[in-house]
């Protein structure tokens, strides 16, 4: 196995690890030069598992932010969550939304309550940091930035590469031709999971289950339900790591290049569906997206987004940049036509007080995570659709296609 390709184990095992980190003090991550309270941007967090619990530690290394509140479905995290943080504890999230003071709120939820809490939160007139996957459908993914663009709220999404030096520097060698007209791009992620107990167990007395469940199928609570990696897997919550972790290399994808904006394309592809186990969201995907100019492959089995264009290709993952020829990495640009965000976070608060669009933008978030959903639905209908991205729906009069742009939700919950 090449060294940046991954197995699914040790993905699991990585994602475990960067999942729950240890807490940091704030005086390690200079929270002890905080501005005045009436600088500071209030924040409620929504979620604090285990990327919750890493998204916390980031907001705390921001001087402009201070968590006020948390909301959890699980009684021990949102309560242990609070005292360190001293801030106020909530069981039902709706009711941190309703504090005037709180400015934004950070969502870092499972997967299938992003879009519900997002929408929520921006009715509510709060700005909101969302974690990747965005919705559970296309027809979630417009949801969305309607309500935002409605409300003027700012969005940020949870693609942190962005803010990334080398994933900047990337996309701008592309974007500025300096590897040609690009004709292929290759996107890779890792591979999803097979398994999951499927056998009733008694729910934790510390899980509120209803509200975890919240506007997805109400199901027996099992052992392998609830907690991680079983949240990605499941498709009553996710379409698995085809956008759950697809979403940061088709997000560069986006970033570098318009290809998917250049009129209508075509998704086809094979993957499986698992039969067996509790774990039922496409793996081993093999999905060709082709535009009107260029061709865009995604598999699992790694990490990355390479550009391939007349005069070289550029290669971008979280782990490192590429190229050929490899002067383009000492190319020293003259402009930059990318925002470019030294922390993620920090990004989000400061577009929260200039009322400034922040690097990971909605707009963009629909696109990518729209490329995720056409990919499923042309694996699960075993053939091709076609997208038209400029009136944003599916080709023709395919039913059973549009069809699958939407899904109920469980009352009395709806977007």
């Amino acid at each position: 196995m090449t060294s940046n390709r991954l197995s699914r184990r040790g993905v699991l095992k990585s994602a475990a690890a960067v999942a729950v980190p240890a807490l940091v003090p704030c005086s390690a991550l200079g929270a002890e030069e905080q501005p005045p309270p009436s600088e500071r941007v209030l924040i409620g967090f929504i979620g604090v598992g285990g990327r919750g619990r890493a998204l916390v530690n980031d907001f705390r290394g921001c001087p402009q932010a201070q968590i006020v509140a948390v909301a959890d479905a699980y009684r021990d995290r949102r309560e242990a969550m609070a005292g360190m943080l001293k801030a106020q504890a909530y069981a039902d999230f709706r009711e941190l939304l309703v504090r005037p003071e709180i400015d934004a709120v950070v969502v870092a939820t499972p997967d299938h309550w992003h879009v519900p809490i997002a929408n929520a939160a921006a009715r509510a007139k709060k700005d909101a940091y969302v974690e990747k996957p965005l919705g559970l459908t296309i027809e979630q993914n417009l949801a969305c930035r309607k309500v935002f663009q409605e409300n003027q709220r700012v969005f940020q999404y949870g693609t942190q590469q962005r803010s990334m030096k080398h994933c900047h520097f990337g996309c701008e060698l592309v974007r500025q031709g300096l590897i040609g007209k690009v004709h292929t791009i290759e996107v890779t992620a890792p591979n999803g999971s097979a398994g999951g107990s499927t056998e009733p167990a008694p729910v934790p007395p510390n899980l509120d289950y209803e509200m975890w469940i919240g506007p997805a199928p109400m199901k027996p609570y099992t052992p392998s339900r609830c907690v991680t990696p079983g949240t990605y897997f499941i498709y009553d919550y996710s379409i698995g790591f085809l956008a759950g972790w697809g979403a940061h290399p088709l997000d560069i994808m986006v970033w570098g290049s318009d290809a998917d904006l250049s009129g209508p394309i075509t998704v086809s592809g094979t993957g499986e569906v698992p039969t067996k186990g509790l774990y039922d969201t496409v793996i081993n995907w093999d999905v060709t997206i082709q535009t009107p100019e260029v061709k865009i492959t995604f598999k699992p089995g790694g990490d990355s987004t390479r550009f391939i264009g007349e005069k070289g290709w550029v290669q971008v993952r979280r782990g490192g940049l590429e190229a050929e020829p490899k002067s383009l990495l000492e190319t020293k640009l003259e402009k930059e036509v990318l925002v470019r965000s030294p922390h993620h976070a920090t990004n989000f608060v400061q577009a929260v007080k200039s009322r400034q669009q922040p690097v990971s933008t909605l707009v963009d978030a629909v696109r990518s995570d729209n490329l995720s959903q056409l990919c499923d639905i042309a694996i699960r209908l075993k053939r091709p659709i076609t997208w038209d991205p400029k009136t944003e729906t599916i080709v023709g009069d395919d039913a059973e296609a549009k069809k699958m742009l939407h899904r109920d939700l469980r009352a009395p919950w709806t977007l």
